[in-house]
């Protein structure tokens, strides 16, 4: 009668023990189901910011300049927004819809995820307004809306609000989600538009002037033409009467990402000012016109261009674009008090000054920071603006 008793009482046991563990099973496999299942974030690489500079420029190129910083991803990076959600099993189905605002178009997009209990970044198609992104000159919040399905089953909808930048700010850099840096100056090339409109009117210009007869660019054997095709393009800026502005902060304020206010083509040439960098950038368009390869280098506070003066690239000029303005030369150049001997002299004769000493100025800043213009500190540049290049980044347009 003990063993019959002592039996039941193991029996009951295990079947209590068995059944608590059938529960705790359950309620795993439940809390794992709702947590892989029911839960998505809409994520981005920007810090909840977008850059229509960035947009346009890539929009028509294969190369993702700002990568995903959360693999394994899907679908397309340069869409700028994305979705994170939980695989819970192979070949899981996912269809995401993007709710429409006032620079894209509602989309649906749907995706296999290969992996079970992977986390995934999934970057659904975003129908740009690409005009409207290009005309956006100030800063503007929008709401993303997003709904979620996985295998048919709805994970609801989420809403993000983003950020969209003005066109004149340029995304220089980003810190990732391992708080590593990301140069991203090729963005500058954006704002270089050899292909403006505007070019072919400051070209006859130039060649008003008769400083050179045509622009051949490199088809020339005729020594320091090269030279005297730049400087008809800075002798025409000049009678333009461009004005130097020190306008070149970014209204943007971030831990994530770093830019850099540019001027648009059409914009400097409606204000006729231009800073350091849009002068840069301008001035590296009509040379990139005139098929001559520019360079925009960047230093601590201060940007110039330069040019080769050969097709095979063994030697280059620089310019300091802000000279192009009224400016004072002994601010320059204080040791040979170059206003004060200068009085009387024709503006022809005053614009070839401005540029030799242009060329000299910022040949002497090249030197001086040469052995860190290469490197890849973040505070420096150098970026010829070549084919290479082009295949990457298009003018934006404007």
């Amino acid at each position: 009668m003990v063993e019959i008793a002592y039996i039941i009482r193991n029996k009951r046991r295990l079947l209590v023990g068995g059944l608590i563990l059938v529960i705790g099973i359950t309620i795993v496999l439940i809390v794992k189901t709702i947590s892989w299942t029911k839960d998505f974030e809409i994520t981005d690489d920007l810090g909840g910011n977008i850059f229509p500079s960035a947009i346009l420029s890539t929009a028509t190129t294969d190369v993702y300049i700002v990568r995903p910083s959360e693999p394994p991803f899907i679908g397309n990076p340069k869409s700028a927004i994305s979705v994170r959600l939980w695989s819970p099993a192979p070949n899981s189905r996912v269809r995401i819809e993007v709710g429409e605002s006032p620079f894209f178009r509602h989309s649906v997009s749907e995706f296999v995820l290969p992996h079970k209990k992977t986390y995934y970044t999934i970057y659904p198609d975003i129908i740009w307004n690409y005009e409207r992104l290009r005309n956006n000159e100030m800063a503007e919040p929008i709401s993303v809306a997003v709904k979620v399905e996985v295998n048919g089953k709805s994970l609801g909808q989420k809403v993000r609000t983003f950020s969209v930048r003005s066109i004149n700010e340029c995304l220089t850099g980003y810190m990732d989600h391992r708080n590593r840096y990301h140069p991203t100056y090729l963005f500058f090339a954006a704002y270089v538009n050899e292909e403006n409109p505007l070019i072919d009117g400051i070209l006859r210009e130039a060649l008003n002037t008769r400083i050179v007869d045509r622009f051949l660019g490199y088809q020339t054997h005729s020594k320091g033409y090269v030279d005297r095709q730049v400087y008809a393009l800075w002798n025409v800026l000049q009678k333009r009467k461009f004005r130097y502005s020190s306008i070149s902060y970014s209204s943007l304020s971030s831990n994530v990402v770093f830019s850099q206010r540019v001027r648009t083509f059409d914009d400097a040439l409606k204000a006729s000012q231009i800073n350091c960098v849009d002068g840069s950038v301008l001035f590296a368009s009509l040379l990139r016109a005139i098929n001559i390869d520019p360079i925009l280098v960047r230093i601590p506070g201060h940007m110039f261009v330069g040019y080769y003066t050969d097709p095979s690239h063994r030697e280059a000029n620089y310019l300091e674009t802000t000279m192009i303005g009224d400016v004072d030369l002994d601010d320059f150049f204080p040791e040979e008090k170059l206003d004060s001997i200068n009085i009387g002299r024709s503006q022809n004769e005053m614009s070839l000054l401005t540029f030799t000493k242009s060329k000299e100025y910022a040949r002497n800043k090249f030197l001086a920071h040469s052995k860190y213009i290469r490197s890849n500190n973040r505070k420096y540049m150098f970026l010829e603006i070549s084919r290479a290049v082009r295949r990457k980044i298009q003018p934006i347009g404007k």
